[in-house]
């Protein structure tokens, strides 16, 4: 398996994963749009992206974003998004993937990783229980739409 740091060559590939990422969380399909926003993150740097790649092919990516904890006093960042494509599935790439992150993680300094997940994503949580993700139980989130 090949997980490396996405490119902006990766953008057509990246936009279409991430578009269908999307659609598995109930967004309409436009890729056009999704392909628009991998390539502004690659371009503003403001997220870290790691792709899937097997024989040229994108198959699934992880995308973390740095912010920063008042309680303990350090970066942390924010495992937003990881998908592998359907076909792709059940070979270990989500698993590889998210261990990639916390190695990047911590080569940047970085020690405390987090993420949310569909209450119904069964699947997903898993998968991160079994890397050593803990449920937080001393916390609930929240969110406001404003617009």
């Amino acid at each position: 398996m090949a997980i490396r740091h996405a490119r902006l060559a990766d953008v057509e590939a990246l936009g279409d994963l991430l578009d269908a990422y999307r659609v598995f969380y109930g967004q309409p399909s436009d890729p056009d749009a999704a392909r628009r926003f991998v390539a502004r993150r690659l371009g503003l740097g403001d997220s870290h992206l790691l792709v899937h790649e097997n024989d040229r092919t994108l198959e699934g990516f992880v995308q973390l974003y740095p912010s920063f904890s008042t309680v303990r006093l350090a970066r942390q960042w924010q495992l937003n998004d990881l998908f592998v494509a359907h076909q792709a599935r059940g070979r270990g790439i989500g698993r590889a993937l998210m261990q990639a992150a916390a190695e990047l993680a911590l080569a940047e300094g970085v020690h405390h990783l987090k993420l949310a997940t569909g209450i119904d994503n069964r699947t997903a949580q898993s998968l991160y229980e079994s890397e050593g993700w803990q449920r937080d139980r001393a916390f609930h989130h929240y969110a406001l739409s404003l617009g």
